[in-house]
């Protein structure tokens, strides 16, 4: 037998030899639990396929609002475990994939809800002309890209006639063909060309950035207005990494009539408006929105901030196809994408830590990787020499504003929210959590054991609140095993709904 077959041979079976012992673990203590379903039961599907659930410990007791009568009291050392979990709700995907997807879901709804209407949204807003907008952030130097043709075909990085070099002695020409996952795409060329100082900064500027523009781009609908009908600009967004640390702007912007003397109303705008007409005046406000920072010690005439020449307005249809003959796109393709890019962060640009101090900064602070030199701009322009031993009067100002840079420095300096919206495009996170909240307890009420009509005449007649006194306990499981039994429930559960799913499509079909 070769060399090679032995090696994959051995690694088959050291594959099979850990899967066995996880399965044994696991196995051992389902017997062990005495109330293995009753534990199962107490997670709740929500926190099962959670990876680091938060433990919280006390008491709950059930008042009785009208009378302030306590009807039900419980203690969590009564409970399984001793514990009340909970998910932890890591929106990131690398972090949970479970409470990602539950964020991506919610997101996906946001996103449908203000462009087909429900929950609270009138149906009538697909009347309403409406716009994807993607904004990039300007070049700070060339990069290592993945470039394709019209036919899909890849093409050289950065192909020249003549082999250039920078002042450093690096060759600015690159003619390998990469593809999109490769290590070397949004590398720099030049490490030391490259303006990471300038990446920095307009990182921690996108967020005023994005208002500016929408500021910019909602004083040119009165270009728009007829007399007698008012306009406004509505918009949901996600922010996204690119690869070489940069963020940029994905946004779905829709055109809404308003009423002056009825502010939340969603009104439908003058049939005579186009969507190409709302994508023309957001690619102006999207160019003539920059500006210069405020001076810093090391840049006293501030940083230049404003986008790149990378702005694509794509008018949105709803149309069956993703994308139709004409490149519009469609509502299914857009809130799929938002809600997707909502749980991914600086893992697109090859980072992933916690919030840093002084001894992991420096760890991460890696002079030879691109990433390891935009953090160390973020925490050497936002550290103030003078802070640490007499603090000056502005020194609360400075924290504020530079000081950010440092605070945001394992983001790469963006310290804004990855998914917002405005205040008039949809619902609300918080909306849509607490619905789930009540349809997780209606079902449980009716799957729970029958009462008569006495005790379900009370029920309804009576409203209680639930006080709770929780401390925090813990994060994780206490054992792999608990975990990997956790986890499988929770995956032959989404197997289960997906497979009711497909089976519920086919009929329709």
């Amino acid at each position: 037998m070769s060399t090679t077959g032995t090696t994959v041979d051995e690694l088959g079976r050291r594959r099979l030899a850990r899967a066995a012992a996880t399965t044994a673990s696991a196995e051992f203590t389902r017997h062990a639990r005495a109330d293995w379903s009753g534990w199962l039961a107490h997670l709740g599907g929500a926190v099962a396929g959670c990876s680091h659930p938060i433990r919280l410990a006390g008491s709950m007791t059930t008042v009785e609002q009208a009378t302030g009568r306590i009807t039900a009291e419980t203690s969590t050392a009564d409970l399984p475990d001793a514990a009340l979990y909970v998910p932890c709700g890591n929106r990131r995907a690398n972090v949970c994939a479970s409470c990602a997807e539950t964020y991506r879901a919610d997101t996906y709804q946001l996103v449908t809800a203000g462009l087909l209407g429900g929950k609270g949204v009138p149906a009538t807003v697909t009347e309403h002309p409406c716009v994807f907008l993607t904004c990039t952030a300007p070049s700070f130097g060339p990069v290592h890209t993945s470039r394709t043709d019209a036919k899909g075909r890849a093409l050289p990085c950065h192909p020249r006639r003549t082999v250039e070099q920078c002042e450093h002695g690096h060759d600015l020409v690159c003619w390998h063909r990469h593809d999109e996952h490769a290590p070397e795409v949004g590398r720099p060329l030049c490490l030391d060309c490259y303006d990471h100082d300038h990446q920095a900064v307009w990182n921690h500027s996108a967020g005023e950035l994005w208002r500016r523009t929408m500021v910019t781009a909602t004083r040119a609908l009165r270009r728009l207005e007829q007399p007698g009908a008012k306009l406004r600009l509505s918009y949901t967004k996600v922010a996204e990494y690119q690869s070489r640390g940069a963020v940029h702007f994905h946004a779905l912007v829709r055109l809404d009539g308003r009423d002056p003397d009825d502010s939340p109303a969603i009104l439908t705008p003058p049939a005579g408006i186009r969507a190409g007409q709302v994508a023309l005046l957001l690619g102006e406000a999207v160019h003539g929105a920059t500006w210069r920072t405020e001076a810093h010690p090391e840049q006293p005439d501030g940083w230049s901030i404003g986008w790149g020449e990378q702005c694509d307005p794509r008018p949105v249809r709803l149309t069956v196809r993703d994308v139709d003959d004409a490149g519009e796109i469609t509502h299914g393709a857009v809130a799929g994408y938002l809600a997707k890019y909502a749980t991914k962060a600086t893992e697109m640009a090859g980072h992933v830590s916690t919030r840093l101090d002084d001894t992991t900064a420096s760890a991460y602070a890696d002079p030879t990787s691109h990433v390891g030199r935009q953090i160390a701009a973020c925490w050497r322009l936002g550290t103030r020499p003078d802070l640490e031993d007499a603090p000056p009067p502005d020194a609360h100002d400075w924290r504020q504003g530079w000081g950010r840079l440092r605070r945001w420095a394992h983001m790469l300096g963006f310290g804004g929210h990855f998914s917002t919206r405005s205040r008039r495009y949809s619902t609300t996170m918080t909306a849509l959590r607490s619905a789930r909240r009540d349809w997780a307890r209606a079902h449980a009420r009716s799957a729970g054991p029958e009462v008569d009509e006495h005790d379900d005449q009370a029920d309804e007649e009576s409203t209680e609140v639930v006080v709770a006194s929780l401390t925090f306990a813990g994060i994780g499981w206490h054992t792999t095993a608990d975990a990997l039994m956790a986890n499988t429930a929770a995956a032959n559960a989404r197997a289960r709904k997906q497979a009711a799913r497909d089976a519920l499509g086919s009929i329709t079909a």
